[in-house]
């Protein structure tokens, strides 16, 4: 097998300090063939789907990926901007954002990249990227704050794919979850508190997170749990009571029971309960998509006052906002502890030069290596 390697590799290079920062993944068009690609990538990762490779390949590909990719397409052209989707926009803001900050701090010798699990800008693109800038210590950061199999896990996967295929391999450290962490639910309050000043507040306030499975919460995955703790920690902050505000669980696929309550089937029953005003916050998306503008604040907001719902806010993700990228930077900087900033002053480099080129004409005169 031949091992990938950097194609200008030179022994004098600078040594740096990488962060990865990773989402979920877009088609790169709202169009019905991007659609298909990017869902045969998606829903062929047996963590996003646990069923017998076989049988899930010939459902897949002789049912889903003939009828599903039409109707995303069209529901990707309702929220597309003129610049890409939303996720893919926000994301990159947020890296750049992170890499402002990092720079301040830091100077040249942190590379900040941003990838995608499924999807473009690929991870091992990028990584090869980062490893032609001298990266040799490398920090993973997949924007879900609470961990899943099928999110977090999976893109451990591709890192851990892509590294199998290297012949040098940088240090590496991986956040795989940060449901709790202070900066995050302290982000979030603001955020929300800022929103119901501009706009006002609403009876109940509902966290809608993306939905997995009930066998994955029984199997032993902790998202069910996190999701939870976030809402009960962000609640506290807000200082709301337990009548106060509720989670759902949305974006479900297929017939097999998953996390409830389901948020769709919730806010239709809520003004039959006397709740005629909401507000809607989805704590674990990190950048407003396709789950959050089309699910939430069209599908979602239309059952509601359907159902005789009289007002309902939807509250944006973090995005971008500076609140969140200051908490992204510290949650980065906690984990970059113990890890020194490479110092690649031009003496140290040259003399680091001088000592391979006298290693190499030692061991092997004449040669050009």
């Amino acid at each position: 097998m031949q091992y990938k390697g950097s194609e200008n590799f030179s022994h004098n290079q600078s040594d740096r300090l990488g962060v990865l920062v990773t989402n979920l993944g877009t088609p790169d068009a709202p169009t019905t063939s991007a659609l298909r690609r990017y869902l045969a990538e998606f829903l062929s990762d047996p963590r996003v789907v646990e069923l017998p490779r076989p049988l899930w390949w010939l459902i897949l590909h002789g049912v889903i990926l003939r009828i599903r990719p039409k109707r995303s397409a069209e529901a990707y052209s309702s929220v597309w901007q003129p610049e890409g989707s939303p996720l893919l926009l926000h994301t990159a803001k947020q890296a750049e954002g992170i890499r402002e900050a990092l720079k301040r701090e830091y100077g040249p010798n942190v590379v900040v990249g941003f990838a995608m699990r499924y999807g473009n800008p690929s991870i091992s693109r990028v990584l090869d990227e980062m490893q032609e800038q001298g990266v040799r210590k490398l920090l993973v950061l997949p924007l879900y704050p609470q961990y899943s199999a099928s999110t977090s896990a999976s893109t451990f996967d591709a890192i851990a794919k892509d590294f199998s295929k290297r012949r040098w391999l940088p240090d590496f450290r991986f956040i795989s979850h940060y449901p709790d962490y202070p900066p995050y639910i302290e982000a979030m309050a603001r955020h929300i508190e800022a929103h119901w000043a501009n706009h006002g507040r609403n009876q109940k306030l509902v966290f809608s997170y993306h939905g997995v499975p009930l066998k994955y919460l029984t199997k032993g995955d902790p998202y069910h749990c996190e999701c939870h703790k976030t809402s009960r920690l962000l609640a506290e902050r807000l200082g709301l009571s337990k009548e106060d505000y509720m989670t759902t669980f949305q974006s479900r696929f297929g017939k097999e029971e998953w996390l409830k309550p389901y948020t769709d089937e919730t806010l239709k029953s809520l003004p039959g309960k006397g709740v005629k005003s909401i507000d809607v916050f989805c704590p674990g998306f990190s950048s407003d998509c396709l789950e959050t503008i089309e699910e939430i604040d069209e599908e979602n907001r239309e059952y509601f006052m359907e159902a005789g719902g009289e007002g309902f806010s939807y509250i944006t993700a973090l995005n971008a906002t500076p609140g969140h990228i200051e908490a992204l930077v510290k949650l980065i900087e906690k984990n970059l502890e113990g890890w020194q900033v490479p110092k690649n002053e031009p003496d140290a480099l040259a003399a680091r030069q001088q000592r391979a080129d006298e290693q190499k004409e030692a061991i092997y005169p004449g040669r050009d290596l």
